[in-house]
């Protein structure tokens, strides 16, 4: 699959939306089946097979709707944007958003031809066939979700998430519906640990949600410089220097916001709970077994992973 190119995007104002091509294979109900697995989420909406979010571009507030009918396009509709015009600039930034969103510039070839030959993959690539990593293309909310998951459960962080959002992040009201957008680092970065205490964050958490959202606002943490070491190690030890930033969470936001494909959060409880489960295990497997288990998976750790947490959730 190419990678994104703006010259493509055609803007149809009648029905104030443009499409973007989609890979083989890609499977709309199976990426909407991931997006809808929590009735906790804060951040987009599911209605009638489409989801509608809300993107911060620059200053302006854009609600988008996507869809597919076909499976061979991506349907985007800007549904608001402030009186904003629809600029070429503003529809870039929508169509990159969502381009990496669904991951559309990873060609999945090699990633099936070796689930073929592989006892726990096999499977899962037939049941959830189509399915993207779907990503987290903000590099805060990608660090914060981390931070936000580090030993507790799902449903917790989804909470979690959601008092977050909802205190400090930005809103829109439409059409009887109320959408958000995660808080700008800026935000974050002003506030006294005791502000999120408040919302049942550890003062640890705390510490550590601040502590990034202040290297972001500075300067110190960029996406785009991290990209741009363009080696799996560097970027990986960059994020460890941080405070709070374990393992875990620094191959979560590899996997997850820097779309490494050879990024294995190797300590993930919903990893060990949907190998027990697919191999008939009284216990968790251990590390070494599940390095024993991965070795047929190399540089797709990442894609290996996310299918395998879809046998549970």
């Amino acid at each position: 699959m190419p990678s994104f190119d703006s010259s493509l995007l055609l803007w149809n104002e009648q029905t104030s939306s443009f499409t973007l091509p989609l890979p083989e294979p890609f499977r709309y109900e199976q990426n909407l089946g991931y997006l809808t697995r929590s009735t906790n989420e804060c951040l987009f909406h599911v209605d009638n097979s489409a989801i509608y979010k809300l993107l911060l571009i620059g200053d302006n507030r854009v609600l988008i709707a996507v869809n597919s009918e076909d499976n061979l396009q991506l349907r985007i509709r800007i549904l608001s944007s402030e009186d904003t015009p629809v600029t070429p600039s503003l529809l870039e930034n929508v169509a990159r958003y969502v381009w990496e969103w669904f991951d559309l510039s990873t060609d999945l070839t090699s990633f099936y031809e070796l689930a073929v030959h592989d006892m726990l993959l096999n499977q899962v690539t037939q049941d959830f066939y189509g399915l993207r990593l779907l990503g987290i293309p903000d590099l805060f909310e990608a660090m914060s979700w981390g931070i936000m998951g580090q030993q507790i459960n799902l449903t917790f962080a989804y909470t979690l998430k959601r008092r977050l959002v909802e205190t400090f992040g930005t809103r829109l009201d439409w059409e009887g519906h109320t959408y958000w957008a995660f808080p700008a680092p800026e935000r974050i970065a002003e506030l006294a640990p005791e502000a999120l205490t408040a919302l049942q964050f550890t003062g640890k958490k705390a510490e550590y949600l601040i502590g990034v959202a202040q290297m972001m606002a500075d300067g110190r943490l960029v996406k785009e410089q991290l990209l741009e070491m363009n080696d799996f190690a560097a970027m990986e030890n960059e994020l460890l220097s941080i405070r709070g930033i374990g393992p875990w969470t620094a191959n979560y936001v590899l996997m997850r916001c820097l779309r490494n494909t050879a990024a294995f959060p190797i300590a993930d409880v919903g990893l060990h709970n949907a190998l027990k489960h697919m191999l008939g295990l009284d216990e968790k497997p251990t590390l070494p077994y599940i390095r024993q288990l991965a070795e047929g998976w190399k540089g797709w750790e990442a894609y290996a992973t996310f299918y395998l947490w879809r046998v549970l959730y």
